[in-house]
């Protein structure tokens, strides 16, 4: 929704005429989830060029840009202040303010809500008993478990990662769990233990939006006879929870059952690095429709915006100068595999290789921080760059080790 609605509102700032075809039937169908960092090169550049970066302005948390990475037993090993710009600003805004600035910001009746996409044939596109037609370029930017990815390449689905994740609410945190509200700091706090990982992120609402993950192999895990109570059942899953994380701190176990409100489970899934769809003339694909992967990276939606810019660019050239359609079409989706490979890249060796392995999150660190600052540096130094921070990160926890040894004595 997100991707499909600011590229819409590019195009309309051009003078191209576009219809959004959204299958929920209201915008406030559903809960949004939790919060979203906009990136400076990424996302929030996709504002500027939307001409919304004022309005997202209103209502982007600064401040939220704290982030801590601690472990099970809550001892910090990373900590951002929402003052270090070192990767760049990247401030938070919660994923519904953000829907709703851009909903706001189209023309009455260019979204067509409760339109459930059934088939496309040629140019024209059917839900259910109502057809529209007469189409340059339908763009597929309806997430996940996209229609039209379905449509035109009906062979493939997006494949499970085998991690389960519970989204859970703390409403009003400042009184009713002070001391998480107190650990979040505004901002964001992300807790790992071997197969394991608890995610709070504040709202702007004051709510403290939790997401609790576990190592899941069985892709029918939200059947209760598989994992022994209703996942949908906020007390069930509360209880359940009791004994996942028993050697948990008190805080964050505490955390967890303070939660109220909501209990969404979900299944995480990705699409292939570099998955090529079977193409058909005059359709493309965005987003996470094109290039599905797990939230751990925390690119997906700046990915998502990104792409929007960019092929709305790719559309204006087409129409500007009367481009070959498909043509242009190809070589935006080259560019875009190019692009988001590496992130593509980095989302799944977070969730398949580092963050539910042995020893995280101290093993992990090292990883995270040295792909980072090798993306931040020429290629030929890259090696050397990563050698550092792995020496650096080995000599710090051998020095936290032998204090703690000393300590004990």
């Amino acid at each position: 929704m997100l991707t499909g609605c600011i590229l819409a509102r590019m195009l309309f700032r051009k003078g191209i005429n576009v219809k959004v075809f959204e299958g929920e039937a209201s915008p406030d169908f559903r809960s949004q989830g939790g919060t979203l960092d906009l990136h400076t090169k990424t996302g929030m550049a996709a504002m500027k060029a939307a001409g919304l970066f004022r309005h997202f302005q209103q209502f982007a948390r600064y401040d939220g840009q704290y982030a801590a990475i601690v472990d099970k037993d809550l001892k910090y090993h990373m900590v951002r202040g929402a003052e270090d710009r070192s990767l760049g600003e990247r401030p938070e805004i919660d994923r519904a303010r953000l829907r709703e600035i851009l909903i706001d910001s189209l023309p009455p009746g260019t979204i067509q809500w409760g339109h459930r996409l059934t088939a496309i044939e040629g140019k024209t596109l059917f839900f259910g008993n109502t057809i529209y037609s007469g189409f340059d370029i339908i763009v597929g930017a309806d997430g996940a478990w996209s229609k039209v990815r379905q449509i035109i390449d009906p062979d493939f689905r997006p494949q499970y990662t085998g991690v389960a994740m519970t989204e859970l609410n703390i409403p009003d945190a400042d009184l009713t769990a002070p001391e998480i509200h107190n650990i979040v700091n505004r901002g964001s706090v992300f807790a790992s233990n071997e197969g394991q990982r608890i995610s709070f992120q504040q709202m702007g609402d004051g709510s403290i939006c939790i997401y609790a993950s576990l190592v899941r192999p069985d892709a029918d895990w939200m059947n209760p006879k598989k994992c022994g109570y209703d996942p949908r059942d906020l007390e069930a899953t509360k209880q359940a929870f009791e004994t996942e994380f028993e050697d948990w701190c008190p805080q964050l176990r505490e955390a967890l059952r303070m939660a109220q409100g909501r209990c969404i489970p979900r299944s995480l899934h990705i699409l292939p690095i570099g998955y090529r769809w079977k193409r058909m003339p005059g359709i493309t694909l965005i987003g996470d429709a094109a290039h599905l992967m797990t939230p751990h990276a925390g690119e997906g939606v700046n990915q998502a915006l990104e792409d929007a810019m960019l092929l709305a660019r790719t559309i204006a050239k087409i129409v500007e100068r009367r481009k070959d359609i498909d043509g242009e079409l190809v070589a935006f989706e080259k560019a875009m595999r190019a692009r988001v490979r590496p992130v593509q890249r980095l989302a799944y060796d977070l969730c398949q290789c580092w963050m539910f392995t042995p020893g995280v999150p101290k093993s992990v660190m090292p990883k995270v921080i040295s792909r980072h600052a090798q993306s931040r540096v020429p290629a030929v130094l890259r090696p050397l760059v990563s050698a550092g921070v792995r020496v650096y990160y080995f000599f710090k926890y051998m020095l936290c080790e032998r204090g703690s040894a000393t300590d004990a004595r």
